[in-house]
């Protein structure tokens, strides 16, 4: 394979972690650089779908006949206190370290993921900067709401990701961000160029919706997910919990007493279908801009969408 690194995207339900877990067990000598905003954060487990048994592959992905199981090795999981403000500037310093202690070692990373301002910052080589606080912007914006942050947002012509943005704080700090990348005319490209070959996991509409109500109801009624955000809630103020978003929003009002069970999920599960649809929209977006993307039907068997990434390896 001629690409430094093979990168597996695709929105929340999608399957894309599984897939990278198996191919990654086929491959042999693969490890699994988390591309996910909010599985950085330790014990934020349910709600961010880290799910990871899906990292222990049994056969028969694994070509080692004396094996049954093998343990995936991942990174950039559990790396932050919840509580916590980690950005995209981190999230570069940490991979460009985890990639090259991995390719140091005579292996082949694959980065896997579902947030897209992560994933383009590696592969178009954005390098960022930390960006301080502007009291005087956050003042003026203090008044809007979400949907008009949100416009506020999109008017800006370099990259941010508007997918993780559901909360007015969120879309503010966002704000905050491009107009000081605006004045100081910061975006360049720096870090070294890197050579992907991306794999998309393409789900049909209907399917994802399905998933996505589904994978909701069984956090909320089998693992236990409202337990894990009272436990958080011992440890982290709630306003730094809807920080988050999605569940970690809408379980935390629900917590507090602002939001009855029923309305929580249903309002979560609006929510999670609109994340996915920008996901997607993201994604679209990143083709746009220049990332070749190989988009594989997430309805395959596994062994066959193991088969058609070996083949573009093959071909790449």
């Amino acid at each position: 394979m001629n690409a430094d690194i093979v990168t597996i995207l695709g929105p929340t339900a999608s399957g894309k972690t599984t897939l990278a877990a198996h191919l990654a067990a086929r491959l042999g000598n693969a490890e699994i650089i988390s591309a996910d905003s909010r599985q950085v954060y330790k014990g934020m487990d349910i709600g961010t779908g880290k799910d990871l048994a899906d990292y222990t592959v049994s056969q028969p992905s694994i070509p080692n006949p004396t094996l049954s199981t093998l343990k995936v090795p991942y990174h950039l999981i559990d790396i932050a206190e919840a509580g916590e403000k980690y950005n995209l500037f981190q999230y570069q310093q940490d991979f460009w370290h985890t990639y090259y202690n991995i390719i140091g070692r005579g292996r082949l990373p694959i980065m896997c993921g579902g947030t897209g301002l992560y994933i383009e910052s590696v592969l178009k080589s954005y390098k960022m900067v930390p960006v301080p606080e502007n009291a005087a912007l956050r003042e003026e914006l203090a008044g809007y709401g979400l949907e008009k942050l949100t416009e506020i947002l999109k008017g800006y012509k370099t990259l941010h990701n508007t997918t993780d943005v559901d909360t007015p704080k969120r879309a503010i700090r966002a704000i905050e961000i491009q107009e000081y990348y605006r004045q100081n005319n910061i975006m360049e490209r720096e870090f070294p160029h890197i050579k992907s070959l991306t794999i998309g996991v393409n789900i049909d509409r209907e399917l994802r919706r399905r998933k996505i109500t589904e994978r909701l109801h069984k956090r909320l009624e089998e693992e236990n997910m409202v337990q894990e955000v009272k436990g958080l809630l011992e440890k982290v103020a709630p306003e730094d919990l809807i920080y988050y978003g999605l569940e970690y929003k809408y379980l935390t009002l629900y917590c507090i007493g602002q939001l009855s069970y029923d309305e929580m999920v249903r309002q979560l599960e609006i929510a999670i279908h609109q994340f996915a649809k920008r996901q997607m929209t993201w994604f679209r977006g990143m083709e746009r801009r220049g990332i070749q993307i190989h988009w594989i039907d997430a309805l395959l068997p596994m062994e066959e969408k193991i088969g058609e990434i070996l083949k573009l390896m093959e071909r790449n």
